[in-house]
């Protein structure tokens, strides 16, 4: 257990893109906001955009907003929104900007001001770059937040997930939990893959994500309120 979740919050990494960090980030807002927690979201940097009536968006972003029952600027939750759906790095030298911890950090600082906790997924993988030097997880350490780690359930998540804990671990950031997800198809021996993350972690997951990746706008999942039950006290 964590300690009450007052001015606090988790930071949500994944082994890789697309193992569904938006998917829990989304479904455990939901959840905070059902167990009557005033939850903020953030996603400091986002690279790729679509065109709205109120200008360039990330659609992650968007999601996780309408998820809050926070409201807040939308630079405060995107506070750098890239052009170019690639790595950070690559898409903030396109775009000619140098992605700086400030502007993230004084966001970060506006959101929790006002909320319970704060939600703050990140972009692509745990060490995924941000700048010639800096990855995501510099931001996490300078969040000073807990991680929650997303496991997509496919071919090579054991390395990737084994991998990711121990950089999180050297990083000296507490570990809340991890995330097991079956993804759109569910994996050869997937059931076995958990328990041998949940062996090699001395944690079972906080919960498990069934296949299929249910769409966002469905009732909140057993699976977040059960990661919710298990993050923050009553």
């Amino acid at each position: 257990m964590t300690p009450e979740p007052e001015k606090q919050g988790f930071f949500i990494t994944g082994t890789d893109t697309g193992v569904g960090k938006t998917l829990f980030s989304v479904a455990l807002t939901r959840a905070m906001v059902a167990r009557g927690l005033r939850t903020a979201v953030m996603k400091p940097v986002a690279a790729g955009v679509i065109d709205t009536p109120d200008g360039p968006r990330n659609d992650d972003a968007l999601e996780l907003l309408a998820a809050s029952n926070v409201s807040a600027p939308y630079e405060d939750v995107n506070p750098w929104l890239l052009a170019t759906p690639a790595s950070p790095h690559l898409a903030a030298r396109h775009d000619g900007v140098t992605i700086g911890y400030e502007r993230i950090l004084a966001a970060h600082r506006r959101l929790g001001s006002r909320a319970d906790l704060v939600l703050v997924e990140g972009a692509g993988g745990w060490l995924a770059p941000i700048s010639g030097t800096a990855t995501m997880a510099d931001i996490a350490e300078k969040l000073a937040l807990p991680v929650i780690l997303v496991v997509g359930l496919r071919l090579g998540c054991l390395n990737h997930a084994l991998l990711t804990r121990e950089t999180i671990r050297s990083r000296g950031l507490p570990f809340a939990g991890w995330i097991a997800n079956k993804m759109a198809v569910e994996m050869p021996l997937a059931n076995e893959n958990i328990e041998t993350l949940s062996s090699r972690f001395g944690m079972a997951p906080l919960a498990v994500i069934p296949p299929g990746n249910p769409p966002s706008s469905s009732p909140v999942p057993a699976w977040a309120l059960e990661a919710a039950k298990h993050l923050v006290t009553p």
